[in-house]
């Protein structure tokens, strides 16, 4: 295998994992099973465990003050659950006196119908041709006329009897019976209400004895990791879930204040339902505008009312949406959007109109729950929103089935914040990394291998337009780019260490022609050679490239120029230096052998190890067992290596120091 770059088993891109069994689909269908039945325990369950999160932060903040733990939660539950109770007793208040009102409104809407259907054509060519089809309409319903002298069949009939007048009269009820018609429809939401109540009162008393079971659930081996990691998941949810109620609950003052201003009737009751309706995502303030825009046109005998009503939940929509939302907490849930809109019809399926509510918080808990333990991970890769390919995985992919196209869209958005040289050193060269250990371990045939190599090539020709230049700061934020991207879990860290890449990209020059020394202004003074296979071509094809672009001649040999019978006739005319490109240096025998061939062949250049992304105490060892000159282990260091060589005296190319590129 490769030394070069380290990969986990992710980074392998044929799967590892079994097949999906028969037995995981049984126990998924008996979940589904299971929540869709028992959704009279589960749903308050649910509620439960997210009003827990959001009682958590002011359950906290009372233990800090001094009350005691029992104290903290009877209190914070009292209070919450009796302004959950107020607002549903204002809701039903709004709703019987909105239902009164709805009469007065309905003159106001016939005159508006009216008066569309003149101006829509009433009596334009549109409403005469409607008319006349009403007219034959009319025509075809009536019985046929009877011809002169005859007598039609209905007047041969006896006249039918007059209907007997029936009256129903209703038995007057009890007061029991009375006063049990007004409660039954209470007393289900009052029950749900009341468990919600006792499930949470328990989650908050037992969240240290939950916390450790789940601590148990994830592993136990490294309590210190898996303890941080479940504070961290808490607190956030937390945060989050509060920072949501927080924000809708204020959403629906602004909207109840705004319509008030306006005139919209029942204004109280549009907050509320604003508040709660943008739970629902992408669609929850399309439906908390609907009745309010309704009423507006009922309301007004002109049309004012209306547009103001849209333009305002236009504006509102668009700020919150927009600029406090990001502010507060960013731009993402952690879902991907297709995840949402899964989320989101699988609850409502399952349970109605809550799992409409309460589908993008319980769906944001399963994401963290999956990052977070190692058994469910899958629902973080399904769910989330970060990428489940690394930058290198996905050059690979695309190498692999032979896209350039696009890893040149992949390259061109990596391009617009960083240089050629980063994209070739973290992304490209590792990508190749996983192509080496797929080789090494016989997955990866010669058919495969050559595409792969004919791939890069073909993408590298692409990208010869791009010099290797740090973008300016007002050029990074092209389209496509936006800040905080989020990386996949192989590239954690992955921004640090390209902001240093290209902090050493921006130290090297690019030199004239007079800059160089008189025997390295040829078009070919440094000669690339792929060490073993075609990957290291690749690699050898990328460094010849960015050699050119700092001011050097450069040209690339296969691995099959190291053959005995291929040496003697390599053409070294005015080759000053040597570069051997290797992936793979698990055998240094292969190194040896490369370097002490090339040092015969060509004894007055300098030669140096191409050993890409192998770490430098290695690399300086590989350099001193091969006798080489240098051993670089990014193309950065080559193409400075090169440049320092370029600036020197000819005569110190044939008695070189033993430089050793260095990796800061």
């Amino acid at each position: 295998m490769a030394e070069g770059f380290s990969s986990s088993s992710r980074g392998q891109v044929e799967a590892t994992a079994p097949p999906l069994s028969g037995n995981a689909v049984t126990v998924a269908i008996g979940i589904v099973a299971a929540l869709y039945f028992g959704r009279e325990v589960f749903i308050p369950i649910a509620g439960a465990i997210l009003l827990s999160f959001v009682l958590a932060v002011p359950v906290r903040l009372l233990q800090g003050w001094g009350l005691g733990h029992r104290l903290s939660v009877a209190l914070v539950v009292v209070l919450a659950f009796a302004g959950i109770l107020s607002v549903g007793a204002i809701l039903v208040s709004q709703l019987t006196q909105l239902a009164g009102d709805l009469p007065r409104y309905q003159w106001t809407i016939r005159d508006k119908i009216s008066a569309f259907k003149e101006t829509a054509g009433g009596h334009g060519p549109l409403g005469r041709v409607a008319d006349m089809l009403q007219d034959l309409t009319d025509e075809m319903k009536l019985p046929p006329r009877p011809k002169p002298g005859e007598t039609g069949p209905a007047l041969d009939k006896a006249p039918p009897e007059r209907p007997v007048k029936v009256e129903v009269v209703e038995t007057p009820k009890s007061p029991i019976e009375t006063i049990t018609a007004f409660v039954s429809p209470l007393l289900h939401p009052l029950a749900t209400v009341a468990l919600v109540a006792i499930f949470v009162v328990f989650i908050l008393l037992q969240r240290n004895d939950l916390r450790n079971r789940l601590i148990r659930l994830a592993g136990s081996h490294d309590l210190q990791r898996t303890t941080a990691a479940m504070n961290d998941a808490a607190a956030r949810l937390s945060r989050f879930f509060l920072t949501q109620v927080t924000l809708n609950a204020c959403f629906g003052v602004v909207v109840g204040l705004g319509l008030w201003l306006i005139g919209v009737p029942s204004p109280v009751l549009w907050g509320i339902l604003a508040a709660i309706s943008r739970f629902i995502p992408y669609v929850g303030v399309v439906i908390a505008a609907g009745c309010p825009l309704l009423l507006a046109a009922a309301v007004d005998p002109g049309w004012s009312m209306l547009l103001l009503t849209a333009a305002f939940f236009a504006v509102i929509e668009f700020t919150v949406g927009q600029v406090v939302e990001p502010l507060l907490y960013g731009h993402s849930t952690g879902l991907s959007p297709i995840a949402v809109i899964v989320s989101v019809t699988f609850w409502t399926w399952l349970w109605g109109g809550v799992g409409l509510l309460i589908a993008t918080p319980l769906t944001v808990c399963l994401v963290v729950l999956g990052r977070h333990v190692e058994q469910l991970e899958f629902l973080d890769v399904m769910l989330g929103d970060r990428p489940p390919l690394t930058e290198a995985e996905i050059f690979y992919q695309r190498m692999l089935a032979g896209d350039a196209g696009e890893g040149f869209e992949q390259a061109e958005m990596f391009l617009r914040e960083h240089a050629l040289s980063t994209y070739y050193d973290e992304v490209a060269l590792k990508g190749l990394a996983l192509a080496q250990l797929d080789a090494s371990r016989g997955a990866l045939d010669e058919t495969r291998l050559s595409r792969v190599e004919e791939t890069v090539c073909e993408l590298v020709d692409e990208l010869s337009d791009y010099e290797d230049l740090v973008p300016a700061p007002d050029a990074k934020r092209g389209e496509g780019q936006k800040p905080g991207t989020k990386r996949a879990d192989g590239d954690a860290g992955l921004d640090e260490t390209l902001e240093r890449a290209d902090e050493r990209t921006e130290t090297l020059p690019v030199l004239a022609e007079e800059d160089l020394a008189p025997d390295w202004r040829g078009g070919s003074a440094i000669l690339c050679v792929a060490g073993r296979n075609q990957l290291d071509r690749a690699g050898a094809q990328m460094l010849a490239q960015l050699l050119a672009k700092h001011g050097l001649g450069a040209r690339v040999e296969g691995p099959d120029v190291l053959a005995t019978s291929r040496i003697a006739p390599l053409d070294t005319a005015g080759v000053r230096l040597v570069c051997v490109s290797f992936l793979d240096t698990t055998a240094p025998v292969h190194v040896r052998f490369a370097v002490r061939r090339l040092r015969r062949r060509v004894p007055d250049a300098r030669i140096m190890v191409g050993a890409w992304g192998l770490d430098r105490d290695a690399a300086d060892s590989l350099c001193a067992a091969s006798r080489s000159d240098a051993c670089a282990t990014r193309l950065s260091e080559a193409v400075r290596y090169c440049l320092e060589a370029a600036r020197a005296e000819p005569t110190a190319a044939a008695d070189p120091p033993p430089a050793r590129a260095s990796a800061a």
